[in-house]
């Protein structure tokens, strides 16, 4: 590096986090001010009073993940081609949810749109791998991508939810020693965290199809180049009993075909007599209030979120990590300490 000294990769990480989360935090206003001025709106129908909300937000995810991966390309020359990789699949992705949120992309377009967006990432995967792992990571980008666009709907719900899978998948690939991964993890959290500011209740901005799926994409080139697969099949949970719960009763739907989640006259979600199942359904077996119905949902998803790093910590090969090493001799220097006194 020309400028700078070699970091290392968890402070490049943490820089990475940092940078995203303030230039998404930064620029976030002026993006809603710009979409509400473009009329790129629409209606909050699970409020009383229907508020008009500027939409595509994923714009300022997008935008601080980017500038987050550039410095890590930056500062880390010799990990900057997967880098480089995962930025062009998340960037093809984005611009597919710009295409689904302007157009309303059939089911079967999107998913092979998306599959073509995670071609490139095989050229980032592991060395000596098997075709058959190669020909399944397009496949997965896919279908985790829609995973993560398809349990939705409510105030800050999908980048909640993105939140506590990022933070999940960090610390995982920090016990597991993996962090070239979490400057990947680090950028898409540190977008989230900002971006969550301004999706909560009540929101001021939607984050569209261009953040959704971008999500979702960022999860599972942590999985393939990280080798956490199982740890973020865990992650992605609560996404999968939704579509699960939605395929089974409904079978694979369009936005048509879907009838949204109804507001009783004392503005609690109330869900519908008939229609699909869903997780955000199961969780409405009475009225309930949206911010809380967010709530419960976010708690699944830190309960998945636990369960993956404890799988992490049951991994083979976890001891030859230096920084759980340390941590453990500190652990233990306070144990002898506290029995000497």
């Amino acid at each position: 590096m020309i400028f700078l000294p070699q970091l290392p990769l968890y402070v490049i990480a943490i820089i990475c986090g940092l940078l995203s989360f303030l230039m998404t935090r930064l620029f976030m206003p002026k993006i809603i001010q710009k979409l509400e001025e473009a009329d790129i709106v629409g209606k909050d129908i699970h409020k009383s009073w229907k508020p008009v909300v500027a939409e595509m937000g994923g714009f300022g995810i997008l935008f601080g993940f980017v500038l987050g991966m550039f410095s890590g390309i930056y500062m880390h020359d010799i990990i900057a081609f997967p880098l480089v990789v995962v930025l062009v699949v998340i960037l093809l992705v984005g611009m597919i949810g710009i295409v689904d949120d302007l157009l309303a992309l059939s089911s079967k377009s999107k998913f092979f749109l998306l599959f073509i967006a995670g071609l490139p990432l095989i050229w980032a995967a592991p060395p000596n791998v098997g075709l058959l792992y190669l020909i399944t990571i397009p496949f997965a980008l896919s279908i985790g991508s829609n995973l993560t666009n398809m349990l939705a709907g409510l105030n800050g719900i999908e980048s909640g939810l993105g939140v506590i899978s990022m933070a999940s998948l960090t610390i995982a690939c920090i016990i597991l020693g993996k962090y070239d991964v979490t400057i990947i993890s680090m950028s898409m959290l540190g977008a989230l965290v900002a971006f969550l500011y301004y999706n909560r209740y009540p929101a001021k901005i939607f984050p569209g199809d261009t953040g959704t799926l971008i999500i979702g994409a960022a999860i599972v080139c942590i999985a393939f180049i990280g080798r956490v697969k199982f740890i973020a099949f865990i992650v992605l949970m609560p996404n999968i009993i939704d579509a699960a719960l939605k395929f089974y009763s409904a079978g694979v739907m369009n936005r048509s075909q879907q009838k949204p989640t109804q507001v009783n006259d004392e503005g609690k979600l109330v869900r519908p007599e008939v229609g699909f199942k869903s997780l955000i359904r199961l969780v409405l077996r009475k009225p309930i209030a949206e911010k809380d119905a967010v709530k419960i949902i976010w708690a699944i998803g830190i309960v998945f979120g636990v369960l993956g790093i404890l799988v992490a910590l049951t991994m083979p090969g976890i001891l030859e990590n230096q920084t759980l090493v340390n941590f453990l001799k500190i652990k233990e220097m306070f144990y002898h300490v506290g029995y000497l006194l």
